[in-house]
């Protein structure tokens, strides 16, 4: 399956939405539009996973690389995912400890007004 990425401005947030599949194939693709958008100044992004239906262990590197990168640099860095089969990814490898993640892109962002303001929060887990 093909990799998908769409960037939009959601407030002062870009969100960039993730489609398909990604591996070890398409998992550099990621890696270069997350740094495209760090080294143009964006500084509160938000990656979108409503659409992708497989994340291994390079697209998690990926994720953490790039908030590693945007960090240093005084940015916000979340996820917006609401499927259980990915956010048990997280859980296993504690990564959800990392990571602000959070059920909608509305709620990331702050546009969502039932849900947390900012990326400033993480899904609970069960």
């Amino acid at each position: 399956m093909e990799l998908s990425l769409a960037t939009r401005t959601v407030g002062e947030h870009t969100v960039l939405e993730v489609g398909g599949e990604v591996d070890v194939y398409t998992a550099p693709r990621l890696r270069e539009r997350l740094i495209e958008l760090i080294d143009a100044g964006h500084r509160k992004i938000v990656v979108d996973l409503a659409r992708v239906d497989f994340l291994d262990s390079t697209g998690l590197g990926v994720l953490v690389g790039a908030l590693k990168r945007l960090r240093p640099a005084g940015g916000t860095f979340g996820l917006a995912c609401d499927k259980e089969p990915l956010l048990k990814i997280f859980r296993i490898t504690a990564l959800d400890q990392v990571f602000p993640i959070f059920p909608t892109v509305g709620a990331a962002t702050g546009e969502d007004p039932d849900g947390p303001t900012g990326v400033t929060g993480a899904v609970p887990t069960p």
